[in-house]
């Protein structure tokens, strides 16, 4: 939105397209007032058994077409979020093992200089090791694209010559440094994992968005998606096709809440403190993703792995999570040069909060500061 006047609610004849629970009302009313710049939001909810998803506003500025729940957003960062769910199959299929160096994958010559020992498909997937932010060469690759398509012209054949090239800033494993080259490095390589090595946004669609039912997310840029906008100038939709595990997916907020869904469900199912009633969503319907391969990948993908300093910090696969004493928070959030995306849920209270807005992130992080606190405010019900 521009300014701090509300969207207006997507409409058909006059009337809310879903009607919209009184719990989710005012909490999704002023995510929407967050969203500075945004022509277009989507708030999804769950709050135990209930859920809301509500649109706002239209897809591109002076536009008639309204968002509504189909309406398809770039998520950023939140494709990490399915890489690691996508090596956690890999895992529970025996394809790859956490501990796997690249050098399984990657010829010598391709290699990063080794410090402290070799880095690990486990160590990409928490930002430990020790790979920078962006690869080598990306930034003169952007000259001329950096405000509207900085990854564009970095192809995969760039992201392993920059890997031959880089220096770690640190050992594998000691310390957290955020890396955008190291999970879509990781991505990179769990296709070379898979006989026949089918392209990122393929190989998750078989193993993944498929079984899950999202069929809505995606990683092609032609299908029809609303508008970013960077400070009020339209965006044309985001590509990165060297670096497709790290940001390169399209979803809608009800997709993207069936993923927390199951999300939770195996967080719950895996440590009975986070279903203390007994109960869990019941999302999963009858296609098996409760269970076999992708049930336990599920599982997998939200188990702690590293202890943070403060001592109320985790990080599981790419997911952060924040301990609380009314039980642990998941969350992770992602932006483009158009849009920004929160995903974030509580399996204990299974509570969630999506929301998506077609602006580029703000400097004041007010729209995902928001969609946090829903979520806690949620949370503690």
């Amino acid at each position: 939105m521009t300014g701090t006047a509300p969207l207006a609610r997507s409409v058909d004849g006059g009337r809310e397209r879903e009607p919209v629970p009184a719990w989710a009302r005012a909490p999704a009313d002023a995510l929407a007032r967050a969203a500075r710049g945004a022509c277009g939001v989507v708030v999804a909810l769950r709050r135990g058994d209930e859920r809301a998803v509500v649109p706002y506003g239209t897809t591109a500025y002076g536009g008639p077409e309204p968002v509504t729940a189909a309406t398809r957003f770039e998520i950023g960062s939140l494709t990490k979020c399915f890489t690691a769910l996508l090596l956690a199959e890999e895992a529970v299929r025996g394809e790859i093992g956490y501990g796997d160096p690249l050098g399984r994958f990657l010829p010598p010559g391709i290699l990063p200089a080794e410090r402290g020992g070799p880095i690990t498909l486990l160590h990409l997937a928490t930002h430990t090791s020790g790979l920078p932010r962006l690869p080598p060469g990306l930034l003169a690759e952007a000259a001329g694209v950096w405000f509207a398509n900085p990854y564009a012209r970095f192809s995969g054949d760039d992201l392993l010559r920059s890997l031959a090239r880089t220096r770690p800033g640190s050992a594998p494993g000691e310390r957290v440094r955020y890396s955008n080259f190291g999970v879509g490095l990781l991505g990179h390589l769990l296709t070379r994992a898979v006989p026949g090595g089918p392209a990122y946004g393929a190989l998750l669609a078989e193993r993944v968005l498929g079984p899950l039912g999202l069929r809505s997310t995606g990683d092609d840029p032609l299908l029809p998606q609303a508008t970013g906008y960077w400070h009020g100038r339209p965006r044309p939709p985001w590509r990165i096709p060297g670096l497709p595990g790290a940001g390169s997916l399209r979803s809608t907020g009800p997709d993207l809440l069936a993923l927390l869904d199951a999300l939770a469900d195996a967080a719950a199912e895996a440590d009975p403190g986070n279903d203390p009633d007994g109960r869990r969503s019941g999302v999963r319907g009858s296609d098996g993703r409760g269970s076999g391969v992708l049930g336990a990948a599920l599982a997998d993908t939200v188990r702690p792995r590293l202890a943070l300093r403060g001592g109320t910090r985790r990080l599981a696969l790419v997911w952060n999570i924040r301990v609380r004493p009314e039980g642990p928070v998941y969350h992770h959030s992602g932006g483009t040069r158009g849009f920004t995306a929160f995903a974030g849920f509580a399996p204990r209270h299974r509570t969630a909060v999506v929301a998506l807005a077609n602006t580029t992130p703000a400097a004041d992080q007010r729209f995902l500061q928001g969609a946090y606190n829903t979520l806690i405010t949620l949370h503690r019900g």
